[in-house]
């Protein structure tokens, strides 16, 4: 069955969830982004490690779009649904050129170990896809677009955990630095896909 668009502002049969699981959803999201971002940004810088530092980078977007998502909730400041979606679009956007970026400088320089590289990945690829799961769900309540968009940087988020952490193991054990940039490089295409249809006031109701 073909997925179905949701457009925002238009009407559903469905009620409205409430904000405030959203709201906790989202400080929830904001608090674990900078305990990701400090230390995967220390493990990138101890290891030199391009890998752990595309996973940085991802948690700095991801900080930056639930920061989107909680303004557009908040009574003030608050921004419009329209200039949220845009803003998750962008953020969207922004990552698929980090990752791509990031992946070929790996294919030039090799990783070394880093348990706490390895640690704070782990930690993500149980923690992101709950939230990612909780997002969408809520997304599909409310027919908001910058939610589902960031729930799509959440499960990004895991996805980017799980190849960081296969690509720290392999190149330990394997010595493949292959694995990690050519599975990073697989995600954008999903990435600039989401990001059109954010940027288009449209999301799948799958997401």
């Amino acid at each position: 069955m073909p997925a179905q668009l949701v457009q925002p502002g238009a009407k559903s049969h469905t009620p409205a969830a409430p904000r405030s699981p959203v709201l906790w959803l989202q400080a929830i999201t904001l608090v674990w982004m900078l305990i990701e971002l400090a230390v995967s940004a220390r493990a990138a810088y101890t290891a030199h490690s391009p890998a752990l530092l595309t996973f940085a980078s991802d948690s700095l977007v991801e900080l930056l779009s639930a920061t989107v998502v909680l303004l557009q909730l908040l009574p003030t400041p608050r921004l419009s649904e329209r200039l949220a979606t845009r803003a998750a679009a962008f953020l969207l956007y922004a990552l698929a050129l980090v990752v791509a970026q990031i992946a070929l400088l790996s294919l030039l320089k090799r990783d070394h170990p880093s348990l706490l590289g390895v640690a704070i990945t782990a930690a993500a690829l149980v923690a992101m896809p709950i939230l990612a799961a909780l997002k969408r769900r809520h997304a599909r309540l409310t027919g908001n677009t910058a939610l589902a968009a960031d729930a799509v940087q959440s499960a990004t988020c895991a996805y980017l955990a799980l190849i960081t952490l296969a690509g720290l193991g392999l190149n330990a054990v394997f010595r493949a630095p292959w694995f990690d940039p050519v599975a990073a490089l697989a995600a954008i295409p999903l990435l600039v896909r989401e990001a059109n249809q954010a940027r288009r006031g449209h999301t799948c109701a799958c997401c």
